[in-house]
């Protein structure tokens, strides 16, 4: 799982198309505007984010974090990943997807 958040649904978007288009990733779930509570330059700062929740397999993680920090909007976006159990239906749909 990769999480990471974008100024807007349209940006999310955006780079989920191509993060799917170039099969790093096999589906992103597109979450309803959050707000956001956060430091950045030694201030603190407050805002609407869409998250995306990116699901790729461990092969595939470090190729779609790196081409994601490319396409992101944000001069420093913040984009976690964490490794997860999946089941086996969901691995074989993974592994299909080519992701």
């Amino acid at each position: 799982m990769i999480w990471c958040p974008f100024a807007d649904e349209e940006s999310a978007a955006s780079a989920a198309g191509i993060l799917l288009d170039e099969e790093l990733v096999a589906c992103a779930n597109i979450l309803p505007p959050m707000r956001s509570l956060y430091r950045w330059d030694g201030k603190r700062g407050e805002g609407r984010e869409t998250g995306v929740l990116f699901k790729t397999d461990g092969d595939r993680r470090d190729a779609a974090m790196a081409r994601l920090a490319e396409v992101h909007p944000y001069d420093e976006p913040a984009i976690m990943s964490w490794a997860c159990d999946a089941a086996p239906g969901t691995a074989q749909w993974l592994a299909r997807a080519g992701a």
